[in-house]
């Protein structure tokens, strides 16, 4: 990618496009592929910032040699180019702050000087970590993104440092194939700056680079995301251990665990895209989502569609576009999107409600799902299937669609199991049995409220748990599959050949909701 874009920049320089606008957080890798292409291209190369003016690359950050008087203003700056007679690229770093509509003057100079680099040997580039252009620009102005580093280019910083730390005593590393592969795709999102600093942070923490300091990486990416503000890292510490039940869910996610991999890639494997988890509430669908990031080692980002909707006019669209950038800045990465069907239950009144905000909103996430390139894989969830719209379902945007029921009796069993011994008990001390036959048709959040209830009411009492406690507290809870039975009942009957059972149904087993009689 990064050579493709490279190749892409020496040609537009080459075919003399006046202005070249390059979206990046990495002014150092722009700036030196642009002396590379002026080294061969036999140009020179001048940068400009607010804060120093028109400086030749490389000058030291207090040295005043080579620089150009009172071009720290961006008109004076734009004349000098002009004024400069020589074949020249011209780096201007952070420019886009005065391409808003409200510059006129400097809009109205930098569309004079497109016209007027066009008959010169010059190129004006613009680096930017943000891309904004004002709409008088748009048919001067060319844009290329310039990608973040790929395995490889990681792979040599990652090596260069081995090499630079290698005479160190006091420093182990621990780095097969494998740990470098999980390290480096752990790494991937970060800039070259962040990837350096991180690998760095993991020598200093502990003197040694191994497979442990993944979790470090991940710390890193923490941070973008808590400072876009837009997106939550959830730093999960759950597992696939921690889900009672749901045997082919957990069976299909085991099976595309490797397909983030270079060697999915080489053998010809998309990443995959993601999946939706239909069901009842407290069934486990948001716990999956958890444990698939500790299982896949990969950073769990939630997405939270209320923060997308912003006052002004239009800023409700940026956000998630923004969004989308983030999640995709730091991938790979697995991006939750919790009860979707409340986030967009609106799409279809929005036009009447909110402006048609909230279907534009939808739209755009509707298009990145369709076409992202990017490893993303989007974990959703809902309860209400009236609620979705259908251009959700619509295959192409996820891989799968997985209907969550009621957990049948082996499922309860684990599920007991698990948050029995998740609070210091041995459940081989239980009558599981009888627990499991009191808890028909409880969801597994219901199972686990009852274990907890139970609990607060044996200390109470300053006693320890035993079967009768526990039993009584079940008893005592009256499950959401009784008191929303008709909407079950719906639920059920939509998934049936429409989603895919998370749980292998076993023969003779019915997926339907028993038969109420009136005696």
């Amino acid at each position: 990618m990064l050579a493709q874009r490279l190749q892409e920049l020496e040609i537009l320089i080459r075919a003399r496009y006046p202005i070249i606008y390059v979206v990046s957080w990495e002014e150092d890798r722009v700036e030196q592929a642009v002396q590379d292409i002026a080294a061969k291209r036999n140009k020179k190369v001048f940068a400009w910032s607010f804060t120093r003016g028109i400086i030749r690359p490389g000058a030291p950050f207090t040295s005043q040699k080579g620089r150009s008087a009172n071009t720290t203003d961006p008109m004076a700056a734009l004349e000098h180019v002009v004024q400069e007679t020589e074949s020249a690229i011209y780096l201007f770093k952070d420019f886009h702050s005065f391409m808003r509509p409200e510059n006129v003057a400097v809009i109205r100079q930098l569309r004079e000087v497109a016209t007027y680099l066009k008959d010169t040997y010059k190129t004006l580039v613009i680096v930017s970590p943000f891309l904004q252009i004002a709409p008088e620009l748009q048919k001067d102005v060319t844009v290329i993104d310039f990608p973040l580093p790929d395995l490889e280019d990681l792979r040599v910083l990652l090596r260069r440092i081995l090499d630079e730390v290698k005479e160190h005593s006091n420093i182990t590393v621990e780095m097969d194939s494998q740990t470098e592969d999980r390290l480096l795709n752990a790494a991937l999102g970060l800039t070259s700056k962040e990837a350096e600093n991180v690998l760095a942070k993991t020598l200093v923490i502990d003197g040694k680079l191994s497979a442990d300091d993944v979790s470090v990486v991940f710390s890193e990416k923490q941070q973008i995301i808590r400072k876009s503000g837009l997106l939550e890292y959830y730093d999960s510490s759950e597992t696939l251990n921690d889900v009672g039940g749901l045997d082919a869910l957990k069976e299909w996610l085991k099976r595309r665990r490797l397909a983030f991999s270079e060697r999915a890639k080489s053998f010809g494997l998309p990443a995959p895209k993601g999946i939706l988890l239909l069901g009842v509430q407290g069934c486990g669908k948001s716990l999956c989502a958890k444990a698939v990031s500790r299982a896949w080692e990969l950073p769990l980002l939630r997405f939270d569609v209320g923060k997308m909707f912003g006052s002004l006019v239009g800023s409700s669209e940026e956000n998630i576009r923004r969004a989308i950038a983030i999640a995709e800045s730091v991938s790979p990465a697995i991006l939750w999107v919790d009860e979707i069907d409340k986030a967009f239950s609106g799409t279809q009144s929005s036009a009447m409600t909110d402006g048609g905000t909230t279907s534009r909103v939808f739209a755009t996430f509707l298009t990145w799902l369709s076409e992202k390139t990017a490893p993303v894989f989007v974990i959703a969830t809902a309860n209400d299937i009236s609620a979705l719209p259908p251009e959700l379902l619509r295959k192409g945007r996820l891989d799968e669609i997985f209907f969550v029921d009621l957990p049948n009796p082996d499922e309860r069993r684990d599920i007991v199991k698990i948050h029995l011994a998740k609070r210091g008990r041995d459940p081989e001390k239980f009558d599981l049995d009888e627990v499991v036959r009191s808890t028909d048709e409880f969801s597994g959040a219901e199972i686990e409220e009852g274990i907890v209830t139970a609990l607060y009411d044996v200390f109470y009492l300053d006693k320890e748990l035993d079967t009768d406690d526990l039993l009584g507290s079940l008893r005592s809870t009256v499950p959401l599959s009784k008191t929303m039975s008709e909407k079950l009942t719906q639920l059920r009957g939509w998934a049936e050949g429409r989603a895919r059972r998370a749980t292998t149904v076993v023969a003779g087993e019915s997926a339907q909701v028993k038969r109420k009689i009136e005696m």
